[in-house]
C-alpha cells in the first residue's frame, strides 16, 4: 500500500467506525427499553357512581397496554380499550340502560378508550398519566391517578382512578326511581410483567 493510500485508508476507517456505531444505537436503545405485558384475566377495569341505590360495575372485555420507546419515562403510552356493552352491574336492568343511547351508547360507540398523552412521576411509586378520554363518541382531557408498587421490578399491579363529569360527556339522562350524581369513578387494577428491556429510567 502506497503511503498516500495508507493515509486515506487511516482517515475513512474512523468515519466508517462512526458510521456503524450511529446506526446500531438506535437498535440499542430500543433493545433496552422495557416491553410489558398486561393480563386481563388477572386485571379489571370497574366505575362506581355514587346514586341513591349502589350502581358499581365491571366490565367484562377490554385489552390494555403499555408501551415505552426507550426507557425514558416520557416515553411510556398507556392504552386502555374497553366493550361498552361488556358492562355488568349485576342487574339486567341497570345494563341495558346503561348500554342504551342514553348513557354508554354501545350500539352506536361500541368502544370506551383511553389513550395517554403524558406520563408523570409524582412521588416513589405515583404518576399522573393524562389522556385522551373517549365514551360515546365524546372525547376529553382527562387525567389517570395511578400507583405501581411493582417499579423497577419484573412483574407488578398498576393501580389508578379517574374522575369525570358524566354530563359533559351527553349522559344526561337518569334511571327512573334512582336518583344518579354526575360525578363517575373509574377504578383500574392492571397486573404486568416486563417480558424484555430494562426497567423505565424513574426520577427517584
Amino acid at each position: 500500500m502506497t503511503t498516500t493510500r495508507a493515509v486515506r485508508y487511516r482517515a475513512v476507517r474512523p468515519a466508517f467506525l462512526f458510521l456503524l456505531l450511529s446506526a446500531a444505537l438506535p437498535s440499542l436503545a430500543r433493545s433496552q427499553a422495557p416491553v410489558y405485558e398486561i393480563t386481563p384475566v388477572e386485571s379489571s377495569v370497574k366505575f362506581d357512581v355514587e346514586a341513591s341505590v349502589a350502581i358499581k360495575g365491571t366490565f367484562s372485555k377490554w385489552d390494555a397496554s403499555l408501551t415505552f420507546q426507550t426507557r425514558e419515562l416520557s416515553t411510556a403510552v398507556l392504552d386502555i380499550k374497553i366493550q361498552a356493552d361488556s358492562v355488568d352491574t349485576g342487574s339486567g336492568v341497570k345494563n341495558g340502560k346503561l348500554r342504551g343511547k342514553d348513557f354508554f351508547n354501545a350500539k352506536e360507540a361500541p368502544y370506551i378508550t383511553f389513550h395517554s398523552t403524558k406520563v408523570t412521576q409524582t412521588g416513589a411509586t405515583t404518576f399522573e398519566v393524562e389522556g385522551d378520554f373517549t365514551i360515546r363518541g365524546v372525547t376529553k382531557k382527562e387525567k389517570l391517578v395511578v400507583s405501581d408498587e411493582g417499579k423497577g421490578s419484573p412483574a407488578g399491579t398498576i393501580t389508578g382512578t379517574m374522575a369525570f363529569d358524566r354530563k359533559e360527556y351527553g349522559m344526561n339522562s337518569g334511571i327512573p326511581f334512582i336518583r344518579i350524581a354526575n360525578r363517575v369513578q373509574v377504578n383500574v387494577n392492571l397486573k404486568w410483567k416486563r417480558v424484555a428491556g430494562e426497567p423505565p429510567a424513574f426520577t427517584q
